[in-house]
This record gives C-alpha cells, sequence and structure tokens, in this order.
C-alpha cells in the first residue's frame, strides 16, 4: 500500500507538472494591450524609434530633433537639436555615443548620450534614412533613399570608409553582426544581403507577394528576414538562400517591423492605426492579434528585455493639396499632440 502512495504520488506530482509546462506558453503569448500613454509634444512629424534597454531610454525621431525618454517614468529628459530632418537612430555599443541620419542636411550627426550635444557631422549620401551597426567591423551603415547608396562609417574614428550603390531606393537595413548586412529595396521589392568587410553586394533577391518593402527585423538565430509591405503582407525570407518562407496578413501602411525571439513573435506597426502580431514559431505563420492602437502610429520598437513595444502618433489636421514634389503628403499634424504609446502585457 505504501508503495502504491508513493507511485500515486509521482503521478500526481508529474501532472501537475505537465501542466504548468503547458500552460507556460499561454501565459508568455497572453494578447497585448495598450498599457500608457505618454504626451511628449512638441511639433512636426516623426520616423524612427530607438530603445536602449541598458539605459531605460527611448529615443524618437522627431523631425527636427531626436527626443530622448525614461522608459521608466515616460518623462522626456532632453532632445538632440539642430537636426534638419532625422531618421534612424543608431546607439553605439559601448553606450556613450549616438547616431542619428539627417535626411535633410545629407549627413550622421553622431552625439553625446550623457548630454545630448552633438560631437560630430559625418557627410553621406542624399537623404540619409534607415541604419544600422554592424559588430563584427565596427561600423555604421546609413542608407541613402535619394542617392540610392550607402554610406558606411567607422564608428571609432566618424570617418567615412566606403560608399555602395544599389539597385534602387534602399530602406531600412539590419545586420547579423557577423559581417552580413541586408536592407529592403523598396522601387524594386527586394532584398540584398551585403558583405561588411568588402563593402559589395553578395545577393539580390525578390521579395515574393511584397509591394514596396519598408520595415525590416532580423531573427539571429532562425536566420529569418521579416519585411513589411504595403497590400498588407508582411515577407519572411530565409536569409541564408532568399526563399520566401511566408506571406502572413498585416495592417495597412507599416513602416516598422520587430522580432521578438524570446516568445518568437514578429511584429508590424501600420499607419491605419494597428499593429499586427504574427507568431514565428509555428508552421504557416497565423496571425495571433490585431491591436488597435492610433491612427498614424506606423513606427515603433522593441525592447528586447521587458517584451514592450513603443510606438508614437499625434492628433491630425488637414491634409495640403498634392503638388509634383510631394504626390502623396500626409496630413498636418496638431501642435503639442505627440504621444507615445507603450504596449505590453501588464
Amino acid at each position: 500500500m505504501p508503495n502504491c502512495r508513493k507511485a500515486l504520488s509521482l503521478s500526481l506530482a508529474a501532472s501537475i507538472l505537465a501542466i504548468c509546462v503547458a500552460a507556460a506558453p499561454s501565459q508568455a503569448q497572453k494578447p497585448l494591450q495598450i498599457e500608457q500613454r505618454w504626451a511628449i509634444g512638441g511639433t512636426g512629424g516623426w520616423d524612427y524609434l530607438t530603445v536602449d534597454p541598458n539605459a531605460h531610454r527611448l529615443y524618437i525621431a522627431h523631425q527636427t530633433r531626436v527626443d530622448v525618454v525614461d522608459t521608466n517614468t515616460g518623462k522626456l529628459l532632453g532632445a538632440v537639436e539642430g537636426l534638419t530632418r532625422c531618421h534612424g537612430i543608431v546607439i553605439s555599443p559601448d553606450h556613450k555615443v549616438g547616431f542619428v541620419s539627417d535626411g535633410g542636411a545629407n549627413h550622421v550627426v553622431a552625439f553625446d548620450l550623457s548630454s545630448f550635444a552633438t560631437l560630430a557631422t559625418i557627410p553621406a549620401g542624399t537623404n540619409p534614412d534607415g541604419m544600422t551597426y554592424e559588430r563584427s567591423t565596427n561600423t555604421l551603415w546609413a542608407f541613402n533613399g535619394t542617392s540610392k547608396s550607402a554610406t558606411i562609417i567607422d564608428v571609432a574614428s566618424r570617418t567615412v570608409v566606403g560608399t555602395t550603390a544599389l539597385p534602387g531606393k534602399p530602406e531600412f537595413p539590419v545586420s547579423d553582426d557577423k559581417g552580413t548586412v541586408f536592407v529592403n529595396i523598396e522601387d524594386k521589392n527586394e532584398i540584398v544581403r551585403l558583405d561588411a568587410k568588402t563593402q559589395q553586394i553578395t545577393a539580390t533577391w525578390p521579395l515574393t507577394g511584397c509591394d514596396s518593402p519598408s520595415g525590416l527585423a532580423f531573427d539571429r538565430t532562425g536566420g529569418r528576414l521579416f519585411s513589411v509591405c504595403d497590400g498588407k503582407k508582411m515577407a519572411i525570407t530565409d536569409s541564408s538562400t532568399g526563399k520566401s518562407l511566408g506571406t502572413p496578413t498585416i495592417g495597412e501602411g507599416p513602416d516598422a517591423a520587430a522580432y521578438d525571439p524570446t516568445r518568437k513573435l514578429a511584429f508590424s506597426s501600420n499607419g491605419e492605426g494597428t499593429l499586427t502580431v504574427v507568431d514565428a514559431g509555428k508552421p504557416g505563420y497565423p496571425v495571433l492579434q490585431r491591436l488597435p492602437t492610433m491612427k498614424g502610429a506606423r513606427t515603433m520598437a522593441l525592447d528586447p528585455v521587458t517584451g514592450k513595444i513603443y510606438t508614437v502618433t499625434a492628433q491630425f489636421g488637414a491634409t495640403p493639396p498634392a503638388t509634383p514634389v510631394t504626390p502623396r503628403p500626409r496630413p498636418s499634424v496638431v501642435p503639442g499632440s505627440f504621444t507615445v504609446l507603450v504596449i505590453g502585457r501588464d
């Protein structure tokens, strides 16, 4: 009888353990929600966001300045001023210097992360936009939308060490930190692979089912690229072969992508006012959630430590008339309405 009780106890313990293990993924994948709204204010449009999880800071490209926000409190800590039209933001690995592309002035600005003062102004191509850091060569890659090229900058010396021509208009880039850089080519519906050491293109792959790819995210462990596209599609690509792995449906007007390696989730922030959550851990890449956000919340940044997502938008006024220079004008932004949305699972 004692042996029977012991066997029953062990069986019960195993059952409880199995239930707990089975329940763990569902806890990790519970729906996202908007947790907080931080009023930042100011005027003008915006572009990319970057999170520095070590310093608990969020950097936001806010037209003529980079707003720096404390992610613990939601308070504005200061700003990098004097820019013309800023886009991409990269934090150096020593967490002492930041870089921002100033598309209106055709250069990259290095700034001090403590004082936010400008340290150097580095010439780039025409309209530098998305940027990425490549660790193995300690280089910063700034992709120039109008001149269709990449400017390669040595981070240590803050000098240009190369320029690479591209087959079309580049959008957002990513790096594997092992010598390879990838970038979406918006007007050709392609993705280009570059060797960071030779600064040469090593492959050009069509993005099947993708129109006008913009945001790009990378799964370093699984070797997958996630491009967000017009037409409500996310193009998932094998980073070794260029093979298309899937095209799940997302929202309209995306401009940024993110990948959470802990939860194996891919995200698309969509200008229509939604965040699409894709399960990248299951065959077929099913969509887990379409979270309503706010109209215009088209860019975002993921904190890889907390799993929180930050996106920004504002209230909108009238849309100016189209011109030959600006055939698709954006609506005016109501001054003082610029807001950060904090998305999480709490």
